[in-house]
């Protein structure tokens, strides 16, 4: 994206730093907070390029067309910098940041200083930063971007404006998807897009990269069977075999299952991740009934919910499977053997 309105998911957000950008009001400091891959940085450099556009639109987009914005897009401009706080966390790489800070832009109004990952910033990085963040000449800018807030400094906080990103909803996801299917050239089947959403898990950078794997594995088609091959997507059947086996306590057909994913080279933190997402389907359809608007995405039908979330018998029970599984997710992230993670969560249910 390189426009305000082209940020999927983040219309409150772009919409506030539009009218920033049109009346004047600007922040000398921004942070962004957000999940991974939900468009924090992107939206640091369209805002980074829009506040020294010189022929700003009525709607308060960047033009792209003055010698500012072509700077910015062929990224030759001297008015932006970028900075990674994950590999440049030092007290000394601040100190040079904010030694640059006092010299005027070459071009344009503002001289803007994006700090990826500002969190990573130890503790004496922070307090050189500070002073400049209480401080700040005119011409200056700070964006800051961070998918955990909670460990930046009080101090800090309270000297920015701080905008909080959204994980994007499955239904923007898809249509985003499709989108660049069309404009890409790409053949694609509506399951498989609904699959690579679900695998996304809310970040649109994530569900890009997938789509651009996927079109080189399927030389231009997006199939239901490349995704599953690929991103290593669990069939809905088997999903509900595993539920149903869940329910019935049957400890057998949960090892043939997992043996069988596990021979098939499955991923098996993926088919846990997907078994949770049903299960809470059934926790929603227990507790509050199958029409509920929050079972508006689940890939099973009604009768199938019914069905299953009585064969539990109880919310209670529901709830505690959706607790062991989410350990067990969890741990499988880190696992030397995360067959035997899945296999002990099983027999504890």
């Amino acid at each position: 994206p390189d426009t305000f309105q082209s940020i999927v998911g983040q219309g409150a957000m772009a919409s506030t730093l539009r009218t920033a950008v049109l009346s004047g009001k600007l922040s000398h400091a921004y942070l962004f907070c957000g999940p991974r891959g939900v468009g924090k940085t992107t939206a640091a450099r369209v805002l980074a390029k829009t506040i020294n556009c010189m022929n700003l639109s009525p709607e308060g987009e960047a033009c792209n067309a003055c010698e500012s914005c072509r700077a910015f897009n062929e990224q030759r401009s001297f008015n932006i910098f970028e900075l990674d706080a994950a590999s440049n966390n030092s007290v000394e790489d601040i100190r040079q940041l904010t030694e640059q800070v006092l010299m005027p832009p070459a071009l344009g109004r503002y001289k803007v200083y994006i700090i990826d990952e500002v969190h990573m910033l130890t503790s004496a990085a922070f307090n050189a930063l500070l002073k400049t963040l209480e401080e700040p000449p005119s011409h200056v800018t700070f964006i800051m971007c961070t998918t955990d807030p909670q460990k930046i400094l009080a101090t800090i906080l309270s000297r920015v404006q701080r905008f909080d990103f959204r994980s994007i909803a499955a239904d923007e996801m898809a249509e985003h998807l499709v989108t660049v299917c069309k404009n890409e050239g790409f053949t694609y089947e509506d399951a498989a897009i609904d699959l690579i959403v679900r695998h996304a898990r809310g970040g649109m950078r994530d569900a890009l990269s997938s789509l651009e794997q996927l079109s080189v594995y399927g030389g231009g088609v997006i199939s239901e069977q490349t995704v599953r091959d690929v991103l290593g997507q669990s069939s809905g059947s088997l999903i509900n075999n595993a539920a149903m086996a869940l329910a019935q306590r049957d400890i057998s057909s949960l090892f043939t299952t997992v043996n069988t994913l596990f021979e098939g080279g499955k991923d098996l933190l993926q088919f846990t991740r997907e078994l949770a997402v049903h299960v809470r389907d059934l926790y929603i359809a227990a507790a509050v009934g199958v029409d509920s608007p929050a079972l508006a995405n689940s890939t099973a039908s009604t009768e199938q919910l019914t069905k299953e979330a009585q064969a539990f018998g109880s919310v209670d029970r529901l709830s505690r499977v959706l607790t062991v599984l989410g350990d067990a997710a969890n741990q499988m992230r880190t696992a030397v053997n995360q067959r035997l993670v899945l296999e002990v969560a099983f027999t504890k249910l």
